[in-house]
């Protein structure tokens, strides 16, 4: 990218419009966003989980920092898109690369991440009814596997249970790992499906921070961009947000997170999914506020073109989002590492960036919609967002179009937040269920209680997990 812009061969045709871009000229274009996006995307899906990883989630005291972490790190990120829309200095890059050292913590390596959920898949096409004595001798094997295993176990919920029968060990078939799930595995895909609501209730969300990114500029090349006797470049206009969440990140957490614990009781003050709702109805708010600013900003526009508002009427949306970007992005990736099995926690926690992705394609969406219906029912034929002019655009009918549809997401989101039931892990090894003198399952719920499983079943586990070793290998 740098290459392209210096050198005035491998420049566009100052056309403004996207066709001027072709042949070798886009190749290079598009394929340096393209590795610019791979590594970005590598790095922002990588650090949460490794900074994460270094606390002992067993030590109360770490398990409480743990929250504060996913702050400082919105806010160190914060700090570099800010001095990277202002200023860069590129000796820093070279200081801050020799300055690292090997004092990371990682944790072993365990199976692979969708092992589970491919399973899963295989074992509910292949499985029938069973009866349930076989189901709950079953679960009662998967315990002490896990336990045997040293595997986190995961308590059975009753959501999904269509998926249970994934751990029901058919009569007369051979207990492999590829033929019978465990109840943990099943927990963990029912974990997953559990997210994907929350995951598609915070698309919106990022539409409309991409709107804002986007509209803001070219709104602020209408406005007063004099800061004093400095003009104010266009393309640091996003530096407003991004010194809100500075200022305001750090009052959060030695302000906010403190007096809510007290009143709470919840080590990060408020929960990861009430967090995430804040954020949602914060966005909202901001879209409504970026409405009446553009009302102000093109009025005075028509009537005064050489007097425009000030460009720091723009904070007021930016300050507003830039809050419910705090609130929703930190407990985003919190909530995704702390509920994500074991297995898929450094992936999890790019799931927030999955989101992010695709709500800036929405927004392209959104805009060619808007414009192709509007543009129907308008008389004048044109489209709110037809041309570059925005004094001639409906961009404060956009904007109120993205603030209703986010209060309807945000009711949307509050049905899935109160159906989530937050995992909860079993530290001990110990039935859950105590059986009737003569059930099928008795004799096996007595042998995990008084001195554990008898001799026969740690065989049938030595066997299991010899298998186990073979097929990976």
């Amino acid at each position: 990218m740098t290459i392209q812009a210096h050198d005035p061969r491998l420049l566009p045709n100052p056309c403004g419009k996207s066709s001027c871009v072709s042949g070798g000229k886009a190749a290079i274009l598009y394929g340096s966003l393209c590795l610019l996006a791979l590594g970005s995307g590598g790095v922002k899906g990588a650090l949460p989980p490794l900074g994460a990883d270094q606390f002992d989630k067993r030590d109360p005291r770490e398990a409480k920092a743990l929250g504060s972490y996913f702050n400082y790190l919105l806010f160190s990120t914060t700090i570099g898109a800010a001095i990277g829309v202002t200023v860069i200095v590129w000796q820093l890059g070279f200081w801050c690369l020799d300055s690292g050292s090997p004092s990371t913590a990682s944790s072993r390596r365990g199976r692979a991440p969708f092992s589970g959920l491919s399973r899963l898949s295989l074992y509910h096409s292949k499985t029938g009814r069973c009866h349930s004595p076989r189901l709950l001798k079953n679960c009662m094997r998967s315990m002490k596997r896990n336990h045997f295993l040293r595997r986190k176990k995961i308590s059975h919920t009753n959501q999904f249970r269509c998926l249970d029968k994934a751990a029901i060990l058919q009569e007369e078939a051979k207990p492999t790992s590829w033929k019978v799930c465990t109840v943990t595995q099943v927990e963990e895909v029912k974990v997953l499906t559990r997210m994907l609501p929350i995951i598609a209730s915070t698309i919106l969300m990022n539409t409309c921070m991409a709107q804002l990114q986007t509209f803001s500029v070219q709104q602020g090349n209408r406005m007063g961009r004099l800061l004093g006797s400095f003009e104010v470049p266009a393309p640091s206009i996003p530096v407003i947000p991004l010194a809100f969440m500075a200022v305001l990140i750090p009052i959060y957490e030695f302000i906010f997170v403190p007096f809510a614990r007290k009143l709470t009781g919840h080590p990060s003050g408020i929960t990861q999914l009430q967090r995430v709702g804040v954020g949602l109805v914060l966005s909202a708010v901001s879209m409504a506020v970026a409405a009446l600013v553009e009302v102000k900003r093109r009025n005075q526009s028509i009537k005064s073109p050489l007097e425009p508002i000030s460009l720091f009427w723009l904070s007021f949306q930016y300050g507003i989002f830039g809050i419910a970007d705090m609130f929703t992005l930190v407990g985003l990736l919190e909530f995704f590492y702390k509920e994500a099995p074991a297995c898929m926690r450094s992936l999890s926690t790019s799931f927030t960036w999955i989101s992010l992705s695709l709500g800036y394609f929405l927004s392209s969406v959104f805009i060619d919609i808007i414009n192709s219906v509007t543009k129907r029912l308008a008389p004048s034929k044109q489209g709110w967002l037809h041309g570059q002019d925005l004094d001639k655009n409906h961009l404060d009918l956009f904007y109120w179009f993205l603030s209703i549809l986010s209060c309807l997401n945000f009711f949307n989101y509050l049905y899935w937040a109160s159906w989530y039931k937050y995992k909860t892990e079993e530290p001990k090894m110990e039935p859950m269920i105590r059986f009737k003198e003569g059930s099928p399952v008795e004799g096996l719920s007595r042998n995990s209680t008084n001195g554990g499983p008898s001799v026969e079943d740690k065989k049938e586990d030595a066997k299991e997990e010899k298998e186990q070793v073979g097929e990976a290998q």
